[in-house]
């Protein structure tokens, strides 16, 4: 005879067993239940650079809460500064990754500049002693110079508008030529505009993802450029990390949809420091005075900013041209001067360069045309897509 309390530990055994038995029967019909319930699907946010990602175009032209975006924001670790001891303005240290650096005072004026003789051909060879600058008609004292191929913050924005759809082919192949013919350590961006602008990939030096992104177009609707270059040099302001800055707009007519003008867009990008602005109109099958339209306003936004403005006769120009915008953008030189007015004063500042050296005769000399004194723009505050021009 068993004992009495091994007849109860028992009884409890089997009484646990079965009621084990009924959950796990009653969870696999639960389970069963489960299974059958369809569910949502799952949205998983994926790097831009992801191939197999849906091609999503983003809006840069809608207000959002000024916060970083990280899905924008690029890190490129090979051209990012190496520490250094601190500098003065206007010194120029030397890398571990063999690039030349030009420390950059708050309170300095900086110049890109592109200089051709009288014949057009680019000069290549002055020195810090041949350069005069004056703001507002007063002579400055330069405190900085440096001629070196140096890796760019760049900006391509192309019309996405209807009238381009036969075009694009040819122009994508284009940029992608103008790409291969860069610095390798330049950061570009690619934005393709219609009547809104679309952010089709952020900063970075990766040709492949770029490509992708110039071929992300849906040509159709109308063209707001001025808005495109807005926001674009927004983006530039707030997340390009090389000093030296330029947009590349290509477009085939006037802008006829922006909700800012031509006066406007300029400001905006001379507010901000003042990116040089290159510019490519295929005006060579647009309406006679919807051409001559877009060709003047092409051209005083490349001429304000110290770009070039080019008018290609065909689409098959576009490609050297294209290359040429490379070599133009590798052979620039950097002046820096600290005005001799008080940024306290505001307003616009007119700025006048020229270059004088014997050798070369008549020179021409290509810059922004001024500037408004003011602090950099803090990195990271906002991306472009989040401004409204």
């Amino acid at each position: 005879m068993l004992p009495r309390s091994f007849s109860i530990l028992h009884t409890f055994a089997l009484s646990a067993g079965m009621a084990l038995t009924l959950l796990s029967c009653s969870g696999s019909y639960a389970l069963g239940q489960i299974q059958t319930t369809p569910t949502a699907p799952t949205r998983i946010a994926v790097p831009l650079s992801d191939p197999t990602r849906p091609e999503m175009q983003l809006r840069l032209d809608v207000d959002r809460d000024p916060l970083p975006s990280p899905d924008i924001e690029a890190v490129v670790p090979s051209i990012s500064p190496t520490p250094l001891a601190p500098a003065v303005a206007g010194e120029i240290r030397k890398r571990k990754d063999g690039v030349y650096t030009m420390h950059e005072d708050v309170d300095e004026v900086l110049l890109i500049c592109a200089v051709v003789d009288e014949k057009g051909r680019l000069v290549t060879d002055l020195s810090r002693g041949d350069w005069r600058v004056w703001e507002d008609d007063v002579p400055q004292i330069t405190t900085s110079f440096l001629h070196q191929d140096q890796p760019v913050s760049l900006g391509i924005l192309i019309d996405n508008s209807g009238s381009m759809l036969d075009k694009r082919a040819a122009v994508n192949a284009a940029a992608l030529n103008l790409l291969k013919a860069s610095n390798p350590l330049d950061s570009t961006f690619i934005v393709n505009f219609s009547d809104r602008s679309f952010l089709d990939q952020g900063f970075t030096s990766d040709i492949a993802a770029l490509d992708r992104g110039l071929s992300r177009f849906d040509s159709k609707g109308t063209t707001a450029m001025y808005d495109a270059v807005a926001v674009s040099a927004d983006e530039l302001a707030n997340h390009g990390k090389l000093p030296k800055q330029v947009l590349l707009v290509i477009t085939d007519g006037a802008d006829n949809a922006s909700r800012i003008d031509l006066e406007q867009a300029i400001r905006r990008v001379q507010k901000l420091g003042g990116p040089v602005v290159y510019t490519i109109g295929l005006l060579f099958d647009s309406e006679k005075g919807e051409a001559k339209r877009a060709r003047l306003e092409l051209q005083k936004l490349s001429d304000e900013t110290g770009g070039i403005a080019y008018f290609p006769r065909t689409l098959q120009d576009v490609d050297p041209i294209a290359v040429e915008v490379a070599r133009d953008i590798r052979d620039q030189y950097t002046l820096g001067y600290r005005s001799s007015n008080a940024a306290s004063l505001g307003g616009f500042r007119v700025v006048h360069v020229e270059a004088v050296a014997p050798k070369h005769g008549k020179m021409i000399v290509r810059t922004r045309k001024g500037y408004y004194p003011s602090k950099p723009a803090p990195h990271l505050q906002q991306s472009a897509r989040e401004v409204q021009p």
